[in-house]
């Protein structure tokens, strides 16, 4: 016994980065709770272009476990993958009940897209691209993603919602639903005020049992343990193999380049947003502050949306809802195996559960998350700590950085809040002369930044 453990503890270097086989697993399971939402959401919402919802949930889980396995035993990064939300979006809304794509034309659009990604990933393009970022927007953009994970507890708790008057407001505190998520947040600060290492999964666990009991308790809009799973592997069958087929007539279509692109696009700048933050919290830079292994990294999250592609689901992406393992102390891959390891179990225990499913008010139209969404807040509150780091007196810097936190966060989207950020300090940088320290690739990313913004508002619109 003492020998596996000591082969596993040598493998994914646990010791050396300072941490333990039990906050390993503690962790992955931690992200997988804050990830689990995506199984009933991402099969719902592909569900909408004609997509079989059982065969999309499976799918989803199955691409999910895959990709963030590889993830752990490759790069050995403690980061899950999976169909990204904003994403799976765009495929539904955007490319096929908007331009009119066939389901199996947007996943033959997320193959290629996947196909490319996989060729950029070999080369030192990636390299490049992400070096080429100046290191207080690094800084910016690590901050960034927590504010935004945050906000996005936050909704899903729903404290915020939408408002038609001023675009965001407080939610209704009298909800039961919301009352269950608010105490849950409560619960993970004083946790985390007392220093417990286990704040956040306790704090699930204690969320959920409590909202089981309220809910046999005949209290209204509760989580409970009755969901029953929405596929199986054999329903694979109905999507697999299906966008190898749409590639033709795909590539006959004019506009599937710009979809192709802008799949792309997103799918690379939220991976990169993605490992910068998770990469700085968990301890995985070098001496000159680069990541390591994240060719590996970029790689698998390329073969994740290659997987998908061919199972039948959107863009595979790094979720930045890993930031919550990081808090619970996870430094190595074995966090994603046990992670990926649940993503396939989900399949077989699924209803096990059903207590961190999102909510569904038929009155209010709006989905609540009470169970999971104090994990994100408290991280997001966490992450922020990188601006300190920031160089203040520099107006370049500190503007700069303030539009890619507020794009992040307004625009809901990483890679837009990159983009508003680099361009930001592109101009800023011309407007004071300093041209000539700006990195060509800069000038490089804020063209392609632009191109995509283009394709997005004209051809795309």
């Amino acid at each position: 016994m003492n020998n596996l453990k000591n082969k596993i503890e040598s493998f994914f270097k646990i010791k050396e980065r300072g941490s333990s086989i039990s906050k390993e697993i503690i962790g992955g399971v931690t992200i997988f709770l804050a990830m689990l939402y995506i199984l009933p959401v991402n099969a719902g919402m592909l569900a909408e272009t004609g997509m079989p919802i059982a065969a999309v949930f499976a799918a989803t889980a199955i691409s999910a476990g895959i990709a963030t396995i590889l993830m752990g035993l490759l790069a050995n990064y403690p980061i899950g993958l999976a169909s990204g939300m904003g994403v799976n979006a765009f495929f539904t809304y955007t490319v096929v009940l908007g331009l009119g794509f066939s389901w199996e034309e947007a996943l033959a659009a997320v193959l290629v897209s996947g196909v490319i990604f996989l060729v950029i990933s070999f080369t030192n393009i990636r390299k490049k691209l992400i070096n080429a970022i100046p290191k207080d927007l690094k800084l910016s953009i690590g901050a960034g993603i927590g504010f935004f994970v945050a906000f996005i507890g936050l909704k899903n708790a729903g404290i915020v919602v939408a408002s038609p008057a001023t675009g965001v407001a407080m939610g209704n505190l009298a909800h039961p639903a919301v009352l269950l998520g608010l105490f849950g947040i409560i619960l993970v600060l004083v946790l985390s005020a007392m220093k417990n290492k286990f704040a956040v999964i306790i704090s699930i666990a204690v969320t959920g049992i409590l909202g089981v009991i309220l809910g046999l308790l005949g209290v209204d809009l509760m989580p409970s343990f009755g969901s029953e799973s929405l596929g199986k592997v054999s329903d694979i069958s109905l999507t697999f193999g299906k966008a190898f087929k749409a590639i033709p007539s795909l590539l006959s279509k004019p506009e599937s380049y710009a979809v192709i692109f802008t799949f792309l696009f997103v799918d690379f700048f939220d991976t990169s947003g993605t490992l910068v933050a998770v990469g700085h919290d968990a301890g995985l830079l070098d001496s000159e502050g680069q990541l390591i292994g994240d060719k590996k990294a970029f790689l698998i999250d390329a073969i994740g949306t290659v997987t998908g592609s061919v199972l039948g689901t959107s863009t595979v992406t790094s979720f930045v809802e890993s930031t919550t393992g990081i808090q619970s102390g996870s430094r190595t891959g074995l966090t994603a195996v046990t992670t990926g390891v649940l993503f396939l179990l989900s399949l077989l225990i699924y209803p096990l559960f059903g207590f961190a499913n999102g909510i569904f008010d038929p009155v209010t139209g709006l989905v609540y998350s009470p169970v999971t969404s104090m994990a994100l807040v408290l991280v997001g509150s966490l992450m922020i700590s990188s601006l300190k780091d920031l160089d203040w007196e520099n107006k370049v810097s500190v503007t700069s950085g303030f539009m890619t936190i507020v794009g992040m966060i307004l625009f809901y989207s990483i890679a837009d809040g990159i983009a508003f950020g680099i361009i930001t300090y592109l101009v800023m940088m011309l407007a004071s002369g300093k041209f000539k320290k700006v990195n060509l690739t800069v000038y490089i990313l804020s063209a392609l930044f632009i191109i995509n913004l283009i394709i997005r508002f004209t051809v795309l619109a």
